[in-house]
């Protein structure tokens, strides 16, 4: 039996683990953290992911635990919409979305793994090509060594040396709130300099996100930030006035350059250790389901690592660009930038839209 050794217990290393074991390889996950948790946030599983979730056996799960996205688009900071996304077409082209707190989803995922599997409180301080994992119970050996160990992994420096990761230029603060009175409208309001998202979750909380320019490491309080989205439209206000002070998630916002190959030898890297990318399209999390499934099909073969390498990395890195692009357009702080950018969004078609989705959810989970 082929045997892997997973570094990180995430969603996109619990996935692999799914991946290989279904595959007939014998898995062990080695997750630095005491715990397994994800708080605090939300995360959007477009249909691509969906689809991916449905390879690894749990899709129907996440469906049945999240909640359907029935409405997106783009407003201004007066409510004003710019841009809508029309949801039977969405629903009929490419599939709903599906919004899930990430604790339910990493909760699914780890539920469909054997006891054992997943083996918590062992920091890896090394990796190497030939298979090998130095940790902090000792050496372990492997046929695979899967770096899914997030944007400042250690498995990475075994396959492209140090990778500094790039600050993007602004700050997000995250919230799982609730309000006495139930949303109907969600999406995105963008400002000057500055962007609010929410998403419904399926007991009827909202989850939330504010995203403004900041220099690097800048310290802030939620009394800050309701000060700064004080005169956006509502529910904004609302939204963050509910926001319980210890739950709310503070993050400054990170890429990492495009890699010059995802493989090395044993190992091979997935998610944020391999594209650690802006959320502005809500793709990171799809991407490391995808990059999951995509492994778990080859990584047997003779050619494995070279096939998914060549499948995963153009496809991942021109999403991570786009994303990045999308930030520096939602993130102007010009008026006459802004008021040009707003003028293109409400003048775009649909069609326009869903041509350039396409691209990205238009994503087949088999060869």
């Amino acid at each position: 039996m082929s045997t892997a050794i997973v570094v990180g217990g995430g969603i996109g290393g619990t996935a692999a683990a799914l991946a290989l074991l279904a595959r007939g390889w014998s898995v062990e996950v080695f997750e630095r953290a005491a715990e397994v948790a994800e708080v605090g946030s939300g995360i959007s599983l477009w249909p691509n992911a969906l689809r991916a979730l449905d390879t690894l056996g749990v899709g129907a799960a996440v469906r049945a635990q999240g909640a359907a996205e029935v409405s997106a688009g783009i407003r201004d900071d007066r409510g004003r919409w710019l841009s809508r996304t029309d949801a039977a077409t969405m629903r009929e082209r490419f599939g709903t979305p599906v919004v899930i707190h990430r604790a339910d989803l990493l909760d699914i995922l780890r539920s469909a793994l054997p006891d054992g599997v997943v083996r918590t409180g062992i920091s890896v301080k090394e990796a190497s090509v030939d298979g090998t994992v130095v940790h902090s119970e000792g050496t372990s050996t492997a046929e695979l060594i899967v770096g899914a160990d997030g944007i400042r992994s250690v498995v990475r420096r075994a396959v492209c040396g140090d990778i500094t990761p790039r600050y993007a230029g602004y700050t997000a603060w995250r919230a799982v709130v609730a309000l006495d009175e139930p949303l109907t409208e969600f999406g995105e309001s963008w400002g000057r300099g500055a962007r609010f998202g929410m998403a419904p979750l399926p007991d009827g909380r909202v989850y939330c996100f504010a995203v403004y320019n900041a220099p690097e490491h800048s310290t802030g309080t939620l009394a800050d930030l309701r000060t700064r989205f004080a005169d956006w439209h509502r529910p904004i206000p609302a939204l963050l006035a509910a926001a319980d002070p210890n739950a709310v998630l503070h993050n400054d916002i990170y890429d990492i350059p495009a890699l010059p190959t995802y493989t090395a030898g044993r190992i091979a890297l997935l998610g944020d250790a391999a594209h650690a990318m802006t959320p502005n399209l809500g793709q990171g999390g799809c991407q490391a389901l995808e990059d999951a499934v995509v492994l778990g099909r080859l990584a047997a073969e003779p050619d494995g690592p070279a096939r998914y390498d060549r499948d995963r990395r153009p496809r991942t890195q021109m999403i991570s660009k786009r994303s990045a692009d999308i930030g520096t357009v939602g993130q102007l702080s010009s008026r006459p930038l802004i008021a040009l950018r707003d003028t293109a969004l409400r003048l775009t078609p649909a069609s326009a839209q869903f041509r350039s989705m396409a691209k990205i959810l238009d994503w087949p989970t088999g060869p």
